[in-house]
This record gives structure tokens, C-alpha cells and sequence, in this order.
């Protein structure tokens, strides 16, 4: 045999089926779980369009009181009962002052701001009132940009309690379970068969009506709710085997409660916070309407609807723009929590 030996260079061989790579693999740029979660929520139309309106609602909330020139405590007994003007829309016959008014003997349209005599005047002529007044003659834009504040200060109340109360009490009390589970219970369940009203009932015997007695109210009652949840969620999790190693390698109890356990579980705990606002926010408005609210002439989404109730079959607009206020705000928390629930757990939509 000839032992001559053979050199091979590149050109010699051919990949089979290289002319059926259609094809390569792309790279992805890999992407923070909190990146991960922005992206998903901005896809989300109903989402980002609830965040829109919260955003706009506050900006109105700071600027609106400071836009007429009036308080929401002035009065001008003279300027009572106006009907909504707006500068510019008046000429296309929208909100030019002209309201109906239903009497005995039928419909009857009138407009305070002008006379029907020309030659007597009612020195309304130049006076604009976006969303008209009330019957003490306060300018309800005013007043209900005012009461949104207070709106929003429940929203923020809400919030602070379950996170700082609510979700160290679920911790705790799912972590530790036996005894310390069972009293903590028994204990969040007596509190929780306390009607809200009730509770404010008896703080008003011993506070003043007011945005004092409503936050505590929420304080004693409002964290029951998250506590239930964040308890549910330890108990799902506090088995699993990264939970065990923490353990073997000695970390302590309340260095796995809050560096272990509650990074996974804080989505769930965010979304069930934002779900929460609207509770509070129809809570306080509801305390309000029944008079147990802000005490006058301070003034809340609740008690200006419950004023404008009473006037509601002869001037009928006086509670349209708190109920549409209040509406838009509770309606805005809920797409964005709806929103936040898919973009913490993809996995919840499809459920």
C-alpha cells in the first residue's frame, strides 16, 4: 500500500442542504422582569388610557381650584343657581347659560345670565361659570376639582394602609402559621364583621366629622382585604425549594419574609392595592352622601352629589360633573389594575 498522505482544505467539503437554510437563529437583547412588565402594560390600549385620565384627573385636581378666581367656600348669593357658560361655546348654543325648567304648567327655558328685557341689564353679561353654581351661589367647578382632592387623598390612604399594614400583617400571619396564624385571623375576622359604617359612627362620637374620622375608618377596616391575599400567597410559596435552601443556609425569618418571599409576591400585592382604590374612593363618597363626610362648606365628590341631589328635578346639572368626576376616577383605576394584573401575570389572562 502507498502511505502517501492526503491534505483536506475547506474547499473540499460542502454542508449538505445549504441551499434549504432559509434562516439563522436571531439574538435577543434579554430584558429586565420589570422591563418585561412596562412593555406588556403599554400594549395593554385600556391600560395606558386609565393611566391617561388618573394623570389628568390629578393635574386638574392641583390647577383647577386656581382657574376661576373663585374658592370653593366663596358665595355670591346673587349668582345662585346659574347654569354652565363657557367663553366661546356660548355662540354655538353649548353651554351658554340656558337651562329648562320644569313647572307645573310645562317647559320653560331661561337663562340668568342675559335678561329677556334689552334695555334692563343683569350684569351677568361677561360672567362665566364652566360648570354653573349652586344654590349659594359657589362656583361648582371649583368645588368639584376641590372635592377630587379629597377623593385622591382617599385613593393615597387606601394604598399606604394595605401596603404598610395589610401586607405585613398577611406576611406575618401566612409565614408563621400555627398559633400566631390562627390568632391573627380570629382577630382580622372580628374586625371584618364590623360594618365601616358603624365603626365611623362611633369615631364621630369621639372625633369631629371629617377626613380624620374617614382615614381612620380605612385604617381599622381597609387592610383586611390584602392581608387575606398576602397571606394566600405565602402559603403558596413558603414550601417551595428556594424557600427550603434559604433556611439550611441560616437566613432568618424575617430576611426570607422580605427578600425571598415578598419580591414574588409584590405584583399580586400592587394589582390588589389599585383594585382597592375604587372601594375607597365609593366608600368615602358613600359616607358623604349620608353625611358623614368632610363637614361643609369644605366640600367632596360625595357631599357635592348629595347636594345636588336635592336639587336634582329643577337643575339637573349641578350633579352631572361630580358624578361624571367621580366616575371617570373609579373607572380609571380599575383598567389600570385590570392592566397591571395581565402585565405582573401574562398567565392571568388567559384564565
Amino acid at each position: 500500500m502507498n502511505n502517501t498522505e492526503m491534505n483536506f482544505s475547506p474547499e473540499d467539503f460542502v454542508l449538505v442542504g445549504a441551499d434549504k437554510i432559509s434562516h439563522l437563529d436571531e439574538n435577543y437583547a434579554s430584558k429586565s422582569y420589570w422591563r418585561d412588565v412596562l412593555s406588556r402594560f403599554t400594549k395593554n390600549k385600556g391600560a395606558v388610557v386609565g393611566l391617561f385620565f388618573i394623570l389628568l384627573v390629578i393635574a386638574m385636581a392641583i390647577i383647577g381650584p386656581h382657574m376661576t378666581g373663585h374658592t370653593y367656600d366663596s358665595q355670591i348669593i346673587a349668582h345662585q343657581n346659574l347654569a354652565p357658560r363657557v367663553k366661546g361655546l356660548e355662540n354655538l348654543g353649548v353651554f351658554d347659560g340656558s337651562e329648562k325648567m320644569h313647572t307645573s304648567q310645562g317647559s320653560v327655558k331661561q337663562n340668568k345670565y342675559i335678561s329677556e328685557d334689552s334695555t334692563v341689564t343683569t350684569g351677568l353679561e361677561n360672567t362665566y361659570y364652566w360648570f354653573g353654581t349652586d344654590v349659594l351661589g359657589r362656583d361648582i367647578f371649583t368645588r368639584t376639582w376641590t372635592g377630587t382632592r379629597i377623593s385622591l387623598y382617599i385613593a393615597l390612604v387606601a394604598v399606604v394602609v394595605d401596603m404598610c399594614f395589610g401586607m405585613v400583617y398577611g406576611l406575618i400571619s401566612g409565614y408563621f402559621g400555627g398559633k400566631v396564624d390562627m390568632f391573627l385571623q380570629r382577630f382580622a375576622e372580628i374586625i371584618n364583621g364590623i360594618p365601616t359604617l358603624v365603626v365611623v359612627t362611633l369615631l364621630i362620637l369621639v372625633f369631629r366629622p371629617g377626613l380624620v374620622t374617614i382615614t381612620l375608618a380605612l385604617a381599622i377596616t381597609g387592610w383586611i382585604g390584602m392581608s387575606r391575599v398576602a397571606r394566600a400567597q405565602v402559603l403558596k410559596l413558603k414550601e417551595q425549594e428556594f424557600i427550603l435552601a434559604s433556611k439550611t443556609l441560616g437566613a432568618r425569618d424575617f430576611f426570607i419574609i422580605f427578600k425571598e418571599i415578598l419580591p414574588n409576591i409584590f405584583g399580586q400585592l400592587i394589582v390588589m392595592s389599585m383594585f382597592s382604590i375604587p372601594n375607597a374612593i365609593f366608600t368615602e363618597a358613600f359616607l358623604a352622601f349620608i353625611g358623614l363626610g368632610v363637614p361643609a362648606p369644605l366640600a367632596s365628590l360625595g357631599s357635592l352629589i348629595s347636594d345636588a341631589f336635592k336639587s336634582f328635578t329643577t337643575h339637573p346639572y349641578m350633579i352631572v360633573f361630580p358624578v361624571i368626576v367621580l366616575a371617570i376616577i373609579m373607572l380609571s383605576f380599575n383598567m389600570m389594575a385590570d392592566g397591571l394584573r395581565d402585565a405582573f401575570d401574562p398567565k392571568m389572562k388567559e384564565m
